[in-house]
């Protein structure tokens, strides 16, 4: 499936930090005024089964041209973790197709071993949620994780600023988009530690080493960052 347009979602209005706990305080108040879980919708009020995304074949804001999914793992593949499972997001082609080859991409490429593979998204982001629907963790994965490639810091960055969701999921589109810009700084120190790690080996071999899942992760505490913001 490939977007409509090949335009670029026009800039959302600047969120300041306030602005974004405050509709991350009005979705969670409002799901407990209805007596529903950030994930209630989603699943459908049944227990996920480990490893599915939902929804099956992932929300997609055409529109816009980002991408999204929940899942959860297995106890053992997250030993002592209290996650109860994360979302992943991407770009789809037309945000970063003409992009790849500024002097940054270029140089990204050349860290990740110039990858060849056509895929129609790029991941960006991953935001674990505990028990209770509550964000806890920032982090981001090596390619072969989600079957996709990745993009330079600086425009993954700008491309998270920038994110609109449309999906059908109202609850969960205001929050990942509130937290992720209340998070921004965060983000940019994540970003940095993927690379990071990325350049730690060698570039041939770096997307696909299953021995390096997860790249860089910050737990993040949202009752600091509502105080923070």
């Amino acid at each position: 499936m490939s977007a409509s347009s090949g335009r670029r979602p026009a800039a959302p209005a600047k969120t300041s930090g306030a602005a974004a706990v405050r509709r991350i305080l009005e979705t969670y108040a409002g799901l407990a005024e209805r007596g529903e879980h950030l994930l209630h919708r989603l699943l459908a009020g049944q227990t996920p089964r480990q490893w599915q995304h939902y929804p099956q074949e992932d929300a997609i804001d055409l529109r816009s041209g980002y991408q999204w999914f929940y899942h959860s793992h297995s106890p053992e593949d997250r030993p002592g973790s209290a996650e109860h499972g994360h979302f992943h997001l991407f770009a789809r082609r037309p945000l970063w197709s003409r992009r790849l080859h500024s002097h940054a991409g270029q140089a990204f490429a050349r860290l990740t071993g110039q990858p060849q593979r056509t895929v129609q998204t790029r991941h960006l982001l991953s935001i674990g949620l505990d028990a209770k629907g509550v964000p806890v963790s920032l982090f981001t994965v090596n390619s072969w994780v989600t079957g996709d490639l990745m993009l330079n810091a600086a425009l993954t960055e700008q491309l998270l600023a920038r994110i609109q969701l449309n999906t059908g999921h109202p609850d969960i589109e205001r929050m990942l988009t509130n937290l992720i810009r209340l998070c921004l700084p965060q983000i940019r120190l994540l970003l940095a530690a993927r690379d990071a790690a990325l350049a730690s080996r060698q570039p041939d071999t770096v997307l696909t080493d299953q021995t390096l899942e997860v790249l860089s992760h910050l737990p993040i505490d949202l009752d600091r960052q509502f105080l923070a913001g």
